[in-house]
């Protein structure tokens, strides 16, 4: 597996976090948009002050960026990074596209198509024409297609964070990678289902599709401390199932639902939307933490990765805890270790050593 994170550009330290994570020899540095700071001003800068990591948009939002806008970013970013840039794109949900950006969030499935279509043209360096049902271009009248000025010097591999079962067959069909959340690899068939529908539709193999899972990791000294831990991560938990999205419309929620939590998951969500926080964490299991982080002993996370290898994962996004920017770099350093040692074990088992 390779390591990943994730980050945004107003927490503190992130400049000197993502420098010292390309030290440390981590893969790929997604930057996170959400409803904060913008992920590409973020990109570029860390772009100047890394040398080896892979550095994504994890992720940019449909809706906030036209088609042709989302392909200039990528290309600048890729051709000033030498070819470091992974672009990754994401629905979001309506209450950040129409609450915030105050754009419709309406047939975000067909958007996301037509928008990789554009994309992947505008990065073949020929004339701009599009004729889809969310998307034309030129728009009918005295216009004509134009081609960007500058081209594409690397490939840009597209990435699709997706968790509805028609966004994880179009991810199967036509992305490099797929960013995953709300992940439980004993339930990964709830996703894999879908997204080999998509592979197979485009005559391609998993083979073909970089898995980017993501959880936080934290190390805990003892099951005291662990303990703790846990109950300390319901509420965080708890405000995906119930804050995120709208009463109506919450992607997380639908996810846990999906890997045997419907009850729970649905309970959660109303208390939240209730007001009701503290009731609303109080449902959350100590399994659900424990099953969708990486947080344990040394000993239980190493058997997570293990387990998580064996599910499919390509590549593992770690969100270290640590209450200060060197708790934070330690917990990643060890994190990286552990999974070069899953990897290196991994590569011996299937070389018969």
């Amino acid at each position: 597996m390779r390591t990943a994170t994730t980050v945004e550009a107003s927490a503190s330290g992130a400049v000197d976090f993502v420098a010292e994570a390309d030290r440390l020899g981590l893969d790929v540095c997604w930057v996170a948009e959400a409803w904060g700071s913008d992920a590409p001003s973020a990109l570029g800068f860390f772009a100047a002050r890394t040398e080896r990591v892979l550095l994504g948009s994890g992720i940019m939002q449909l809706g906030t960026r036209t088609p042709v806008a989302v392909a200039q970013t990528a290309i600048t970013l890729s051709n000033l990074s030498g070819g470091r840039f992974l672009l990754g794109l994401g629905a979001s949900g309506p209450q950040v596209i129409e609450g915030l950006h105050g754009v419709p969030f309406a047939r975000p499935l067909v958007r996301m198509r037509e928008t990789v279509e554009i994309v992947r043209r505008v990065f073949e360096g020929g004339k701009i024409s599009y004729q889809g049902s969310e998307f034309r271009i030129p728009l009918p009248g005295e216009s004509v297609p134009m081609r960007l000025s500058t081209r594409a010097q690397h490939p840009i591999p597209v990435y699709l964070a997706t968790l509805s079962p028609a966004m994880l067959r179009l991810t199967g069909e036509v992305a490099d990678g797929w960013l995953g959340t709300s992940f439980v690899p004993e339930g990964a068939s709830a996703y894999f289902r879908h997204l080999d529908e998509g592979l197979a539709r485009a005559a391609r193999s998993r083979a073909d599709l970089d898995v980017c899972q993501g959880a936080e990791v934290a190390f805990a000294p003892d099951e005291d401390v662990l303990a703790a831990m846990v109950a300390g991560r319901k509420k965080e938990l708890a405000f995906s199932l119930g804050g995120m999205g709208s009463a109506s419309t919450n992607f997380y929620n639908r996810a846990y639902s999906r890997q045997g939590w419907t009850e729970v998951a649905a309970e959660v969500r109303d208390r939240w939307q209730a007001g009701d926080r503290d009731g609303a964490a109080a449902l959350v299991t100590d399994e659900m933490v424990l099953a969708t982080t990486l947080i344990g002993t040394e000993p239980m996370v190493r058997r997570r990765l293990r387990v998580w290898q064996e599910s499919g994962v390509d590549t593992v996004r770690l969100y270290p805890a640590g209450d200060t920017l060197g708790q934070r770099l330690g917990t990643l350093a060890r994190a990286i270790e552990l999974v070069r040692e899953v990897e290196g074990a991994g590569a011996g088992v299937a070389s018969g050593g």
